[in-house]
């Protein structure tokens, strides 16, 4: 079992990412944020478009949905509302296969109410869009703090091997802010330093892993005592560390 994964700039900062199973000979894209690059890709790689797995609704994820399935006559997997041509919807909890591979459905709700990712264990991958950022996360626009904290606690529960692809290339400027809630990390120190560097010489900063945002993700670090006494929070919850955070985050 060999799984492919070319991942591409599209539109102003998200990516692009198609996966392909090289024994059943199967492709899919990981949302369609942009339709040009991604039949460029495929015509690259020599590559057929067999399915859209769709994370959340928003346009910069679904605006190709359409022309793709005309182009291809591909199949569009997602969650159940306002997924423009979806042929088959899936929730928390299900389980499908792609080629040889099974795909779990996670629903990862918060920044909107529809989100989910997919996590391909035999892989090791998750694809995680707008929920979880490399020193990031989504902002909450549909969903609540609460919620959000629980989505992101169900993707820091697996395995840490597990390698994260996320929907755009805001890494640096997360890592800008993380060093203001935990300016004394020294992992997180030496990852802006090295994220700086693969900007300046114009290389993606993704993908990343469940273990190095578990180690410098202020978001996923809500337990740390230092960023608990940076805040003020010591004797908070982990949902209301996350929501000062968040806060923060979106007044930077």
């Amino acid at each position: 079992m060999v799984l492919k994964i070319e991942q591409f700039p599209v539109r102003s900062d998200n990516f692009g990412v198609l996966i392909h199973d090289t024994e059943a000979n199967v492709t899919a894209s990981i949302d369609a944020p942009e339709f040009q690059p991604i039949v460029d890709r495929l015509a690259d790689l020599g590559w057929d478009l067999d399915e859209i797995l769709v994370t959340h609704h928003h346009e910069d994820h679904v605006e190709a949905n359409l022309t793709l399935k005309t182009a291809y006559d591909c199949k569009i997997v997602g969650p159940a509302g306002k997924i423009p041509g979806v042929d088959r919807t899936v929730k928390d909890g299900d389980t499908f296969t792609f080629g040889t591979f099974e795909v779990q459905v996670i629903a990862t709700p918060g920044h909107t109410l529809d989100h989910i990712s997919y996590y391909l264990p035999a892989a090791k991958v998750a694809f995680v869009a707008d929920t979880l950022f490399a020193l990031g996360c989504g902002r909450v626009f549909e969903g609540t703090p609460e919620m959000m904290w629980e989505s992101l606690a169900k993707l820091a529960a697996l395995p840490d091997d597990t390698t994260i692809y996320c929907g755009h290339e805001y890494t640096q400027a997360n890592a800008k802010f993380a060093l203001t809630i935990e300016p004394e990390n020294a992992e997180l120190v030496a990852r802006a330093a090295e994220i700086d560097q693969l900007r300046a010489e114009g290389k993606p900063t993704l993908p990343t892993t469940i273990a190095r945002e578990k180690a410098t993700n202020p978001f996923l670090r809500v337990d740390s005592p230092a960023i608990r006494k940076t805040l003020g929070l010591e004797g908070a919850s982990q949902a209301e560390v996350f929501a000062e955070v968040r806060k923060r985050k979106d007044n930077f």
